[in-house]
């Protein structure tokens, strides 16, 4: 690094990739910042510098460099990786500590701490925030993770029962307690989100967020016009599948039509399975960190899916419409999974959904990913346009 490049970073001042130290002080307040710029998305400490911008210098700096080495071994776990340099900026030696991404998230201290960084300084991890950084290294799933606010009394299991008999699955030669333990749907007394949401009694009222909210709108926005109808989705995840596309059928168009025979043909405005396909993938891959509901708003020009949560491992909209598939809550995924007319296990639903957005409507399926929400919106033809030519 050159000292000029040094001074536009000191000018441009702390954020959240950069972090000013006018001297390294204890092995645990270093440790700290390597493991939060490790479990956020990188950065660089800058030993020698103040925090009102001054160059003071490092009077030692073997010394330094030598307890950042021994403190990003032997203090963070698992270890952090760190690439040092020195500049010289009139006549002062600074250290430049740069922290890549940790591809072994989350990171630690020794004292068993997690932090992350932020634009202030460095934080504690919370627990929704700490749950998404064992995801992004598939080590953890929140899909398996028990709810303690319930207990084996909460499963129906004539619901289990009947999705194996549904997905021919009866004869697994294992009791039906021990296959709910290792399709992880029962962890000790407990059943995980995946096995309450499937097969809970009632599932909300120990998950009241996850849920499905349904709205209709006469416009385009859900702010300039009064809401024309609502309708909270509860129940086992199959039964809120299935009424939430009962609510999208009372408001999308269909029309019949007679094409060289005797019987009228049905003709949507939006393709039944890209309607499908669109909401099993909202509730399927939804983050359930987040604590909010699946939104699906019906408007004049559209039908917008909001799913709480970014696709997981940095997925972008190119990614998604060219078949990137990447499975947040597997053991979710993997039930629905059994029931082939909800998700086909090809991995191909998001590029199955374009085709078909396409085709129906002559339009492109909209994907907007924000920073704590991914939206579908599946464009409705206006009045005037549904009409299908003659044999």
């Amino acid at each position: 690094m050159e000292p000029s490049e040094l001074k536009e970073i000191v000018d441009r001042g702390e954020g959240l990739h950069t972090d000013f130290k006018a001297a390294l002080s204890s092995p645990d307040e270093l440790a700290k910042d390597l493991v939060a710029f490790a479990n956020t998305d990188g950065g660089r400490l800058v030993v020698g510098v103040a925090d009102d911008r001054t160059v003071v210098g490092i009077p030692d700096l073997d010394a330094a460099q030598r307890l950042v080495d021994n403190v990003a071994f032997n203090n963070c776990d698992p270890p952090t990786t760190v690439l040092q340099e020195t500049v010289a900026v009139d006549g002062r030696s600074v250290l430049v500590v740069r922290v890549p991404r940790g591809d072994q998230r989350p990171y630690r201290t020794s004292r068993g701490r997690y932090y992350i960084r932020t634009t202030s300084g460095c934080r504690d991890a919370s627990r929704g925030e700490l749950l998404r950084l064992f995801q992004a290294a598939e080590s953890l799933h929140a899909d398996e993770l028990p709810v303690l606010r319930a207990g084996l009394a909460d499963l129906s299991m004539e619901a289990f029962e009947q999705h194996l008999t549904d997905a021919g699955l009866q004869d697994t030669g294992l009791d039906r307690l021990t296959l709910l333990r290792n399709w992880r749907l029962v962890a000790g007394d407990h059943p995980t989100l995946a096995g309450l949401l499937l097969f809970g009694r009632r599932p909300q009222e120990a998950l009241p967020w996850a849920n499905v909210i349904c709205a209709a709108w006469p416009g385009t926005d859900d702010a300039d016009s009064d809401l024309v109808d609502r309708k909270d989705c509860d129940g086992r995840l199959t039964d809120v599948i299935e009424t939430v596309l009962r609510f999208l059928h009372a408001y999308l168009r269909e029309e019949h039509h007679i094409r060289g025979g005797t019987t009228p043909e049905a003709y949507p405005e939006l393709h039944p399975q890209a309607v499908r396909e669109a909401v099993v993938n909202a509730v399927a891959h939804r983050d359930y960190t987040v604590p909010a509901a699946v939104r699906v708003f019906v408007f004049r020009d559209r039908v917008d899916i909001r799913a709480p949560g970014r696709p997981p491992n940095s997925v972008d909209e190119a990614a998604m419409r060219a078949g990137t598939h990447v499975v947040r809550n597997p053991h979710l995924y993997a039930r629905l999974g059994d029931l082939p007319m909800l998700v086909t296990k090809a991995g191909s639903g998001v590029r199955r959904m374009v085709k078909l957005v396409r085709e129906t409507s002559g339009r492109e399926l909209g994907i907007v990913l924000r920073e704590h929400e991914t939206v579908f919106s599946l464009p409705r033809k206006p009045y005037g346009e549904l009409v299908v030519a003659g044999p």
